[in-house]
């Protein structure tokens, strides 16, 4: 019995310091007392989840050590919370990712970043798993802070935060190369048709960069300087997703 107190008094103690609606799906598992309806919940939460595009099943975006392949993307929204998405092979899994989506989705970059894994062993999920998918449980958890973690470092959280990113980019090129012509065209709304969020802008950029740091460069070894400079830019830590780029040297205008 002291033993179960103990738990009880620790489960709250953590309960504070949990996103509200982590809290709220910790309570609802816990207090199912058969594992198999665990589980059948599980698949419930793989149905509902919104898919992610299969343009975001990138190396980057998936979890290692997990038994099936499980891709997990972070956005910082405006209001400076993360919001994630997730997609796996396997309908168990995408149920994990999908309990993680729902609880963290919403919170802050702190709050995610200082989240003990203790949850996962209150959620009481341990006897519905075997311990190599409780395991891959732990990785997604850990991936998402990793991602949070990313988000909040790159430059797009800080002070340059509600500028848009043709101007983010234009700051981070004129600051490194010292160009003696740029031009950014924002080509997103024409790419809205296969990817949704593009008809908002900040995905698809024309960026044409005439620069003395060019010379004696081949135009990969160009590409990749540019690329470079605005890599914090560039997802996941990003929304840019792709770049058309024209790199020459004064002398070749």
């Amino acid at each position: 019995r002291g033993a179960a107190a103990g738990f009880v008094v620790s489960a709250a103690a953590s309960d504070t310091e949990m996103p509200e609606a982590l809290q709220t799906l910790v309570a609802a598992f816990s207090a199912v007392p058969d594992p198999m309806l665990r589980y059948k919940q599980l698949l419930h939460f793989a149905e509902k989840l919104e898919a992610l595009p299969a343009e975001h099943h990138t190396p980057e975006n998936k979890v290692e050590g997990c038994v099936s392949q499980v891709w997990v993307r972070g956005t910082l929204e405006q209001d400076g919370t993360v919001s994630f998405q997730a997609e796996s092979d396997s309908q168990l899994t995408k149920g994990l990712a999908a309990l993680l989506v729902r609880g963290l989705s919403g919170a802050t970059p702190d709050t995610i970043a200082s989240l003990s894994p203790d949850f996962i062993e209150m959620l009481g999920l341990k006897q519905s798993l075997t311990p190599s998918r409780n395991n891959g449980f732990l990785n997604m958890f850990l991936k998402m802070q990793k991602i949070t973690e990313d988000l909040a470092a790159a430059p797009s959280s800080g002070p340059d935060a509600n500028l848009p990113m043709s101007e983010k980019i234009q700051q981070a090129i004129t600051a490194s190369l010292s160009p003696s012509s740029l031009d950014i065209q924002d080509d997103s709304a024409s790419h809205a048709g296969h990817r949704p969020e593009s008809a908002e802008g900040g995905t698809h950029f024309r960026v044409a960069v005439v620069s003395e740091a060019f010379e004696g460069l081949t135009t990969i070894k160009r590409h990749k300087a540019v690329y470079a400079v605005l890599a914090d830019y560039m997802e996941p830590k990003g929304t840019i997703h792709a770049l058309s780029l024209s790199t020459k040297t004064p002398s070749e205008v």
